[in-house]
């Protein structure tokens, strides 16, 4: 019986977390619900298999070590960083581990914060079992505390900017770092060589995940996903994974490409023609 009730008791949570609408909360002075139903998961996401396994290994070593966490004395949380170039599938793929942890989503608008008390009420009010994403964190240099400005802060009431590094710090692996559990804090950036070292170590962000330009592994799941291609297999396949091993295109811009036929055999010899003029020019896409 001892094994048994809490055999059944993770049974039920389980259930009630497979059958539990997902949301997404933007901050205007508080936090705002919405339904939320992105459509990515890592089944159809564009990325290279072993990295999508070593996420996803990632994700499940997270989610079971609770006691573990507690035996160590560490929040139950964990960080990650998302870095690559724009179009890459940086967004994509937060969604994508949402759906897969059954985790609401926090999309955390740093101009929104203004002071370090201000940080610590609107953590506050985040739940257990979500992800708190900040975007772009490179380009949010004022906003922590290096430069000096002025916003409208809550209820829309002027006031200066107070809001600093030291107070985002603390609360990832400092004493307001206990406070909620079973947490993913998610930083994206475009250039993770201005971000600022101090946000890097392990404890702050303690996986780096480097979303590159499309190569041949991930191509062929992109161009299933798009056209339906029967045993992931085309003619034309093998010479655009050599051009995709020879020039820089994003998931974007070939999703894009991709999407201008139905018909897999126009939709790749255009892409084919597409990827050699590049080739040819030497661009970036």
């Amino acid at each position: 019986m001892e094994k048994y009730i809490p055999h059944v008791l993770s049974t039920y949570e389980a259930m009630q977390a497979d059958n539990r609408t997902l949301k997404i909360h933007s901050l205007q002075g508080a936090w705002l619900q919405s339904s939320f139903n992105h459509p990515a998961s890592f089944d159809s996401i564009a990325l290279d298999p072993d990295l999508k396994k070593a996420i996803i290994d990632d994700l499940d070593r997270f989610l079971r070590r609770k006691k573990m966490y507690k035996k160590v004395g560490k929040p139950w949380k964990r960080g990650y960083l998302l870095h690559g170039p724009p179009g890459t599938g940086k967004s994509t793929l937060v969604a994508a581990m949402a759906k897969y942890l059954k985790f609401d989503v926090y999309d955390l608008d740093l101009s929104g914060v203004y002071s370090n008390s201000d940080l610590m009420r609107v953590m506050r009010n985040t739940s257990n079992t979500s992800i708190i994403v900040i975007e772009d964190i490179d380009c949010n240099k004022e906003d922590l505390g290096y430069a000096a400005t002025q916003g409208l802060g809550y209820a829309g009431i002027a006031a200066p900017k107070k809001f600093t590094l030291s107070g985002l710090l603390n609360y990832m692996d400092g004493l307001w770092s206990s406070c909620g559990e079973e947490r993913i804090i998610v930083f994206t950036t475009n250039h993770k060589d201005k971000v600022d070292p101090a946000l890097l170590h392990p404890g702050q962000m303690d996986m780096h995940i480097h979303l590159s330009f499309l190569k041949a592994k991930a191509f062929r799941i992109l161009a299933s996903n798009y056209l339906d291609i029967e045993g992931n297999h085309h003619s034309l396949f093998e010479q655009i994974e050599e051009l995709l091993e020879k020039v820089d295109v994003t998931p974007a811009v070939v999703a894009e490409q991709l999407l201008r036929s139905e018909d897999a055999d126009v939709a790749l010899k255009a892409l084919l023609k597409f990827l050699q003029e590049i080739d040819i020019s030497g661009e970036k896409n």
